[in-house]
């Protein structure tokens, strides 16, 4: 069974820095792509940040120079290291990563953590 335990998340004030962490545990394949993606009040998830293991990383416009990913494949371990905070950075944030099996792939979402931004 797959389970992915996030950590991290928290009140800060604009300007400031968090550092979220994501494990994964029971992933028997090949992970292909880890990932943080947000969700704030009444809008809809979206990508923050992701690399896959080809090489490529992408980041959301709003984060770019602002926020950094970055992994510990030994450990099965993302990380999403956010500076300069801003409240609009207020949102639920949910790590994602997928599994190549079979040459299907499957994505599983950590249980999410609140992180609030204020002004």
């Amino acid at each position: 069974q797959v389970q992915l335990v996030e950590s991290g998340g928290g009140l800060v004030q604009a300007g400031g820095s968090l550092r979220l962490s994501c494990g994964a545990s029971g992933i028997t394949s090949s992970i292909v792509g880890m990932g943080w993606y947000r969700q704030a009040p009444g809008k809809q998830r979206e990508l923050v940040a992701a690399f896959s293991t080809s090489g490529s990383t992408n980041y959301a416009d709003s984060v770019k120079g602002r926020f950094t990913i970055s992994s510990d494949n030994a450990k099965n371990t993302v990380y999403l290291q956010m500076n300069s905070l801003k409240p609009e950075d207020t949102a639920v944030y949910y790590c994602n990563f997928r599994e190549l099996l079979y040459r299907l792939t499957y994505d599983y979402w950590g249980q999410g953590t609140q992180v609030t931004v204020s002004s």
